[in-house]
């Protein structure tokens, strides 16, 4: 996945601009972002703080990681099963 060019705290500023009262079209001008990519952030960090959106990002990273050992896991049984099964 590419990394972004904002920060989680940066992300964060941009959104609060917007609830500030400025135009998201302004915002996004000046920032260099489609509407779009402004609109997944509100999705996502909508309401967030700094501090909640580092804890979100500190999940979704173990999240990933077990979910790789999960699947590393699951095709070592595999291969155990396969080879279990066949006869000597």
């Amino acid at each position: 996945m590419k990394k972004s060019r904002f920060s989680d705290e940066q992300i964060i500023g941009i959104l609060r601009e917007q609830e500030a009262g400025h135009k998201t079209a302004d915002i996004c001008r000046r920032h260099g972002i489609s509407e779009a990519t402004f609109y997944a952030w509100d999705s996502k960090y909508g309401g967030l703080d700094v501090s909640e959106a580092k804890r979100l990002k500190g999940l979704e990273d173990e999240n990933s990681r077990l979910k790789k050992l999960l699947a590393e896991a699951m095709l070592d049984n595999a291969m155990l099963r396969e080879v279990a099964g066949t006869k000597w």
